[in-house]
């Protein structure tokens, strides 16, 4: 069904559900100064509109089906770990020089929205009325989104339980996690959620073999990427890492033979060269914020 004669996609109606979502849960943590909202707001964002594309769809294709039954469940684990870590943490030091502020704390509602809206293309297409008059068949292309998906989730959650039962233990105090998947990548929570909406994309190229315009929905992926690999994701966090570590020469050698994203047997890590980890492996020079110490310039050229 659509819901507007001009949009046979739906994504309107997606457009105008997401900015309601967001904006009253803006104006709830922005009332009352509550951080506890926020993580919430965006993981059930999506779960919505999965859920609303799929019954507009009014057909239930094996394809809709599938896309639904993966982002239901990536939403509703993002959603209830997130919403977990906030109540148990108590605020989100994300928000700290932004909740006195309205129009700082405001953008980054926006970008939340956009965030929300674009990832989540993918989906809207899959589930648009336009994809009903596609063949209820699938193809290559499905199998290996829906199993892209799927091991990205599962990386994904192995991850996110792995730090947070990390942190929680008082034997860890003043360390960073490495074990595990953190052994193998210092951010694998990141390169599964990578993994998943390549799959979401990879399931909605049979869409766009029937319409160009389609192919549009690259964009999610892209999109996320650019965001955990050159904004607020990685970038950060390495920053943040650098100040509180770097001056352990432990975890100087843990940097150096753990890949930044990629799941990669730290001793085939710390083996290759500089440029292989710059073009194959995320490995940007913005990620080392490391003083540069004799001690750790041996180690780097070693």
């Amino acid at each position: 069904m659509q819901v507007f004669d001009f949009d046979d996609k739906n994504l309107l109606i997606c457009a105008l559900v997401t900015i309601g979502m967001q904006l009253t849960f803006f104006i709830v943590a922005a009332t009352f100064k509550f951080d506890k909202v926020t993580d919430f707001a965006g993981g059930s964002n999506f779960l919505v509109v999965a859920i609303l594309t799929f019954v507009l769809s009014e057909t239930y294709h094996k394809r809709q089906i599938a896309i639904t039954v993966l982002v239901g469940c990536w939403g509703l684990r993002l959603t209830g770990y997130l919403f977990y870590r906030i109540l148990k943490i108590g605020e989100d030091k994300r928000f700290d020089d932004r909740r006195e502020n309205l129009l700082k704390f405001a953008a980054f509602w926006i970008f939340q929205a956009l965030w929300v809206f674009i990832v989540s293309l993918p989906v809207m297409y899959i589930n648009s009325p336009y994809a009903t008059m596609i063949p209820d068949e699938l193809k290559i292309s499905d199998y290996v989104g829906i199993a892209l998906f799927a091991v990205g989730l599962i990386i994904e959650t192995i991850a996110d339980q792995q730090k947070f039962n990390y942190r929680n233990n008082p034997d860890n105090k003043g360390h960073w996690c490495d074990t595990g998947l953190w052994s193998w990548s210092r951010h694998p929570n990141y390169y599964g959620e990578i993994l998943v909406w390549w799959g979401a994309f990879a399931v909605s190229a049979e869409i766009a073999v029937y319409d160009s315009k389609l192919w549009t929905s690259v964009i999610s992926p892209l999109f996320l990427m650019s965001i955990l690999l050159f904004l607020s994701g990685i970038p950060l966090l390495e920053t943040k890492a650098d100040e509180k570590y770097g001056s352990k020469e432990e975890y100087i050698i843990y940097k150096k033979r753990t890949s930044p994203l990629l799941l990669l047997p730290p001793y085939l890590y710390q083996r290759m060269g500089k440029i292989i980890k710059v073009m194959f492996c995320c490995e940007f020079p913005m990620y080392n914020n490391v003083s540069p110490t004799e001690e750790y310039d041996q180690m780097n050229n070693a």
